[in-house]
């Protein structure tokens, strides 16, 4: 049933996300006088080039119309239900619940995102939350989609770390995982198969250098191109798009080499 209910936010079993939940985890920095504005982020994912937007509570009920109309092209909403502010201790991070499923679903979510910050000495906390959300999301008819973020001193420990991630979300029940990219297709192709039937996502990460871009061979297209060859799902970013010169470029760019 949850795979089916995966493909509210696929094309063709694939997928790309715009994320636009940084304003709490990391607070304006982020953002210039354009993104800074949820509402212009949210034309862009009015492009017709995303199969999902991701944001918190607040940017979904002030800023996404869950009105529908033919001509509406908008990306289904996936509703982030927790979060930390940059202010915490990045070594041994814990972030907790902030909305509800019922909440996600009023604001009109089609899923909803949960970041577990595995290898920290409080993952166990962030496990069993999230063991509730996920019963009573899919349940209520919502896709699941899992942030799992390595962090804490465990992390060091000899382990395939992007693998492990991944397992541990097929292992939780989620549709979807979003993970960071291991660098290169062959080591990826290990966190795809740790997966399972669990739809991988990579992480957009840190803003590149993508107005210096000229086709595909660089930078976050050549990621692009990767993660799909390694059978990932495809991408969950954010500032390498509405942070780009012109962001609906990058997103047709990104579109063209993930769905076809």
């Amino acid at each position: 049933m949850s795979l089916q209910i995966l493909d509210q936010i696929l094309k063709n079993g694939k997928g790309l996300l715009l994320a636009y939940d940084h304003g709490f985890e990391h607070g304006p920095t982020d953002f210039d006088e354009r993104s800074v504005d949820p509402a212009w982020v949210m034309e862009i994912a009015n492009s017709g080039f995303f199969t999902g937007v991701i944001c918190q509570k607040g940017i979904a009920a002030k800023y996404y119309n869950t009105d529908k109309d033919k001509e509406n092209k908008k990306a289904p909403l996936i509703v982030k239900l927790n979060g930390k502010t940059a202010f915490q201790e990045d070594k041994e991070p814990i972030s907790l619940q902030n909305c509800s499923v019922d909440e996600a679903i009023e604001l009109g979510a089609v899923g909803v995102g949960y970041t577990i910050y595995v290898g920290s000495k409080h993952e166990e906390q962030m496990i069993q939350e999230f063991s509730k959300i996920e019963e009573e999301a899919h349940k209520k008819g919502l896709a699941v989609i899992g942030w799992m973020y390595l962090r804490g001193e465990c992390v060091d420990k000899d382990t395939d770390k992007e693998a492990y991630a991944a397992r541990l979300g097929l292992e939780l029940n989620c549709d979807g995982v979003k993970v960071k990219y291991t660098g290169d297709v062959e080591s990826f192709k290990k966190v795809v198969a740790a997966a399972g039937k669990t739809k991988v996502f990579v992480a957009g990460g840190p803003k590149l250098d993508i107005d210096k871009d000229t086709d595909t061979e660089t930078g976050i297209y050549q990621m692009a191109k990767e993660v799909i060859e390694a059978g990932a799902a495809g991408l969950a970013v954010g500032r390498n798009i509405w942070q780009a010169k012109e962001p609906i470029e990058v997103a047709k760019k990104l579109a063209e080499i993930i769905y076809t």
